[in-house]
């Protein structure tokens, strides 16, 4: 791969689903380009076999297929509604090989740098790599796409005291013996969490969960269906579809008060629901005891915030993941407090040469809504050589003023929903710049 070639390609970063939906899109642009995936294969942390995957044996979706898919490739009915990180690696690997989205990637291979070459909105950009046995690379590219993913880079708080029996993240776990005749403490009611705990009752001597603050706990079916599969055919105000949803959904779990969860004092969808239909269960047959914020460690013995206190063999952290683009400076992507503040969570304001793929939330979003954003990426490059006014016209919306894509929700002030959107807004505005880009 000479220098000159490169300076005519766009660098990708990463095959799991946020990079493969790039790759496809950049393909169809007919947009050539050259993508970089640390490890062997694609799939991203739902390839188990991969170092940096964060999934565990029992790991599934949390939405249903028909709502997390790529709309150009179905899954197969055979699948399940709610599918296994088994399921998925499958899944994703059909996509690679079904558009030949392998051949433009070089695997085994970690990129080490991302830097501008020379001034201006859309300079090369010179990319180091490290290759499968060490060999060091680098070569100049007129566009970086970053699509590494968000939950692969533990986020470990810092706790009082000294903790003596084993302390791990939920990073670090992969199979339930892991908690065999262990007394354990899980820090942290998300979804990981409360999956995790769920695996623990059927191994562990006890185990106690730690919450700091209230959830809202949606079934994973409702009337036999997928809960995300209901509903949303008429569009309420915000306000209002709080009220009501929240009122049905006590219909099918009761108040998690009840449970020993404190009362949340945020309003549904201002932050990410629980999916998870087992926990209430075992909490409700004392498998899981619910415990409150924790205070501090002293030796095995876990003081808590009430003033009660328990020993531990094992505490797990279930305390999610950090944004994590070491390759790049944040000061070039516009990072500011917890995330980097890129236009509609895509464009660096600085540069029309530089996108992120991924960094987005939101309730349903799922896997086609970051390939829209993959579309509308790979339609700006493209317009910047054949259509240089709508690419002109788009590259004026970099700096902002940016759209409010909270849909007039109040979203937790918190790391993990720093970029966090309404779904349905921000599909429609991706969508309808995606469409004036390309003159539709």
């Amino acid at each position: 791969m000479s220098e000159q070639d490169t300076r005519q390609q766009i660098a990708l970063i990463g095959a799991g689903p946020s990079g493969l939906a790039a790759a496809r899109n950049l393909q169809k642009a007919g947009l050539p380009f050259q993508g970089f995936e640390a490890y062997s294969d694609v799939g991203g942390l739902w390839n188990i076999a991969n170092p940096r995957s964060t999934v565990y044996e029992s790991a599934h979706l949390i939405s249903s297929k028909r709502m997390t898919e790529f709309s150009e490739f179905p899954m197969d009915d055979s699948v399940a509604d709610y599918p296994s990180h088994k399921e998925l690696q499958r899944y994703f690997a059909a996509f690679a090989d079904k558009f030949g989205l392998r051949q433009h990637y070089r695997f085994s291979t970690r990129v080490q740098r991302v830097e501008p070459v020379g001034n201006g909105p859309a300079p090369l950009w010179r990319v180091s790599w490290l290759d499968a046995a060490g060999g060091e690379h680098s070569a100049e590219f007129k566009a970086v796409v970053i699509a590494n993913g968000t939950l692969a880079e533990p986020n470990m708080p810092r706790f009082e005291g000294n903790f003596t029996g084993e302390l791990h993240h939920t990073s670090a776990y992969k199979s339930a013996e892991m908690f065999k005749d262990k007394r354990v403490l899980i820090i942290g009611a998300g979804n990981s969490g409360c999956d995790i705990a769920v695996d623990a009752v059927h191994y562990a001597k006890s185990v106690d969960i730690s919450v700091r603050r209230g959830y809202y706990f949606v079934p994973k079916y409702v009337f036999g269906k997928p809960a995300d599969t209901i509903g949303g055919k008429i569009t309420l105000p915000p306000w209002l579809k709080q009220r009501i949803d929240s009122r049905i959904l006590q219909w099918f779990t009761g108040d998690p008060v009840r449970f020993g969860f404190p009362k949340p004092e945020y309003r549904m969808y201002e932050s990410h629901p629980v999916v998870n239909s087992l926990i209430l269960h075992h909490i409700g047959h004392g498998d899981v005891k619910v415990r409150p914020d924790i205070a501090r460690f002293e030796g095995q013995t876990v003081h808590f915030k009430d003033g009660s206190s328990r020993d531990y063999d094992l505490v797990l952290a279930a305390t999610g993941y950090q944004l994590h683009y070491p390759f790049i400076s944040r000061e070039l992507l516009n990072w500011q407090g917890m995330a980097p503040q890129l236009y509609l969570n895509i464009f660096a304001p600085r540069f029309t040469n530089l996108a992120v793929i991924g960094m987005v939330e939101a309730s349903g979003l799922g896997w086609q809504g970051r390939y829209e954003q993959a579309e509308l990426v790979a339609r700006f490059l493209k317009a910047q050589a054949s259509e240089p006014a709508r690419a002109a016209g788009f590259a004026a919306k970099l700096t902002g003023p940016a759209p409010d894509l909270s849909g007039g929700y109040r979203y937790l002030k918190l790391e993990r929903m720093a970029y966090y959107v309404n779904k349905d807004v921000y599909r429609r505005t991706v969508r309808a710049e995606a469409a004036a880009l390309a003159g539709a």
